[in-house]
């Protein structure tokens, strides 16, 4: 015989579920507001006569706003500071999984500081530091900033996945006469390649979005898009190109964050050799 819910519970369930709505609500709905505007045919934005596709044709079209070079920049600094994020992160994981220290848990702390201290303090600091150091080079500036924030995601995604590992896989390769750092680049890197994939996608999709760390300390030669979007927005005010980037963005941060979901879960399910 089924058991009924008690009645209090069940009211507890219905204000939760409804709870969540608003939260998602409030969360998403201006994403979705923004998407639809990109294709509304008003150039203020101010009600919705109809559907048009000329925002994404002047985009394309023209290049009115600037965009092209400071979306060349975020690219570059992306490319860069996901390789070295994902070097640095799969090198770190494994020295922490392999080795004992003195200090461990205070230097797995250190190394993950930069995934919770807020956005403003950490560029704040970024700029004191640079400035303390001479440091006058944008291009350095922003992709120091960048890796600090970006590669305990990948150092935190191999972690996970060598919790899985088997530590006789390293022994008999060695003992099959490999030496460590062969044994290494042939037999624990294919298995963590898939953590490795997935923490370096979202370390080029945080570096893409960024704004508040690289407004300390970027330069005009270094602009990236995020922040060239925020200053046209802050001057000109309303424009309806905006939105198509906006929309762009936000798709194409939708794709990598479905990649790197769909990758971490083969690496979870993916039965070890």
């Amino acid at each position: 015989m089924a058991l009924r819910m008690p009645q209090g519970m069940r009211l507890v369930n219905w204000l939760l579920g409804g709870w969540s709505i608003v939260v998602l609500l409030f969360l998403y709905l201006p994403i979705v507001v923004l998407i639809v505007y990109s294709f509304n045919a008003s150039p203020r934005g101010i009600g919705f006569p109809g559907v048009t596709l000329e925002w994404y044709r002047a985009l394309i079209q023209e290049d009115e706003l600037e965009l092209l070079v400071p979306l060349r920049n975020s690219l570059i600094i992306a490319v860069i500071v996901t390789f070295v994020s994902s070097l640095m992160g799969t090198i770190g994981a494994w020295l922490l999984y392999q080795y004992r220290y003195r200090f461990e848990r205070s230097l797995s702390t250190l190394i993950l500081t930069p995934m919770i201290v807020p956005e403003v303090i950490m560029g704040i600091s970024f700029l004191l530091l640079f400035s303390n150091l001479g440091v006058d080079n944008g291009w350095v500036r922003t992709i120091i900033a960048h890796i600090t924030f970006c590669f305990p995601f990948v150092l935190v995604a191999v972690q996970a996945r060598l919790s899985g590992l088997d530590p006789s896989l390293m022994e008999a390769a060695m003992d099959l006469g490999a030496r460590p750092h062969v044994a290494f680049i042939k037999v624990i890197v294919p298995y963590l390649l898939p953590a490795i994939v997935s923490g370096a996608l979202m370390s080029f999709t945080l570096s893409m979005d960024e704004v508040v760390v690289t407004w300390f300390t970027y330069d005009d030669s270094s602009q990236t898009l995020p922040v060239k979007l925020f200053g046209i927005a802050s001057r000109r005010g309303y424009r309806p190109e905006l939105n198509v980037v906006s929309t762009l963005l936000i798709l194409f941060t939708v794709v990598m964050v479905i990649l790197t979901h769909w990758i971490g879960r083969a690496t979870a399910t993916k039965p070890q050799n």
